[in-house]
């Protein structure tokens, strides 16, 4: 049987797949660290609007962490995979850590988690900065998860120049009780990053970035690099102190960075294994064995998803992250907090099932295919 898929010629013929990919779920990863960065589910039932607090179905979101984690995946929490700034307030973002970390807790699983400024609606001074972040670097701690300091817009807009960096992120390592994970989040994820680090210029702010590390290695567990920029993220992690990790934040290039080269290589913390979860445990298992052309084989052909998703405006890749969700049966609907669902076209959510298809990213082909002909059917598409 065929579905007929809008595109940029029209509508096209398409014969979905009907057997499922058979993958393990077993067994932990020992060659890399790797994160998935989660999504949200969003409560359908609930009579919200788009600039209100987010309604989460905390019983869904709770159970596609339990997922990742059967896969082996350690859960990178409350980022911006989670829509932190683009639905998710603090308060929510709060709860969810609180949530998350007492079901890690409970099942095993690894999680580290988001610390940023978002509590912040106004303009700030630096010490309101240090300040913010310091309310939500005590809370993932006394959650018991690893802290992942984000990218902050409140730094981006007060700070004057590197020194101020230097100073803000010095006094929070200083008082990290446990090494945290720097992240740098390009301005293709969030506009108001740019020029973090105290410069447009990204060599300069690269110099600057090392210099944080280098001042208080002991406190860093490792990097998030998200700038989709291969070559300056392998520089990059050439010049890490002994013991700092890189992990990638590469949706466009994270096959070749995880698999490294005769320097070293990446480990992970990616939005894109939210839907790639038990494809990509499989393929670093590979890996695991030193099989990096098996690793390869398995991991290449979802670059093409990845970088379909995370295509300009690259910051509402969360919209096909979850609707892949729904069509794979981890949740009962495609709506998101602050109505995100609107963010990408037809033609670009059907491409994406035609890719997720074709990898065998679902579960149950004929439920996908059945999700897919309803939303078509919403938009007017005829059978």
């Amino acid at each position: 049987m065929t579905i007929r898929l809008p595109g940029p010629d029209g509508l096209r013929t398409y014969e979905p797949r009907t057997e499922p990919r058979a993958l393990a779920a077993t067994g932990p990863l020992t060659s890399r660290t790797v994160f998935s960065a989660a999504h949200v589910v969003a409560d359908p039932y609930a009579d919200t609007t788009p600039d209100g607090p987010a309604a989460v179905d905390w019983d869904a979101t709770l159970a596609f962490r339990r997922h990742l984690w059967s896969h082996g995946l350690g859960v990178a929490e409350a980022m911006d995979t989670a829509q932190r700034g683009m639905g998710l307030d603090w308060a929510g973002a709060a709860e969810l850590i609180r949530r998350s970390s007492a079901e890690a807790k409970a099942v095993g699983g690894r999680i580290a988690c988001g610390v940023g400024t978002d509590q912040l609606t106004g303009p700030a001074d630096l010490a309101t900065v240090r300040a913010a972040y310091e309310e939500q670097l005590s809370l993932v701690e006394e959650s018991g998860s690893q802290a992942i300091l984000m990218a902050s817009r409140a730094l981006a807009a007060t700070a004057t120049g590197a020194e101020d960096y230097l100073d803000v992120y010095g006094h929070l390592l200083r008082q990290a009780s446990e090494p945290v994970v720097l992240h740098w989040l390009g301005p293709m994820f969030d506009p108001a990053l740019d020029g973090y680090w105290g410069s447009a210029d990204l060599d300069t702010a690269t110099e600057t970035f090392l210099d944080v590390i280098a001042a208080h290695p002991d406190k860093v567990d490792g990097i998030k690099v998200s700038l989709l920029d291969a070559g300056r993220e392998v520089a990059l992690r050439r010049r890490l102190p002994a013991g700092v990790r890189c992990y990638t934040g590469d949706d466009f290039h994270y096959p070749e960075l995880i698999a490294g080269d005769e320097q070293g290589f990446s480990h992970a913390l990616l939005g894109i294994f939210d839907p790639l979860g038990p494809l990509a445990a499989e393929a670093v298992r590979t890996l695991d064995t030193g099989d990096t052309a098996g690793f390869r084989a398995l991991l290449d052909p979802t670059v093409e998803l990845s970088r379909h998703l995370f295509q300009a405006p690259t910051r509402f890749y969360k919209t096909g992250v979850v609707f892949l969700a729904w069509l794979a049966g981890h949740q009962d609907h495609f709506t998101m907090v602050g109505g995100l669902q609107s963010a990408r076209s037809l033609p670009h959510l059907a491409r994406a099932y035609e890719l997720a298809d074709g990898l065998g990213l679902f579960p149950d082909p004929a439920l996908a295919e059945s999700r897919m002909r309803s939303l078509l059917t919403v938009h007017g598409v005829p059978r």
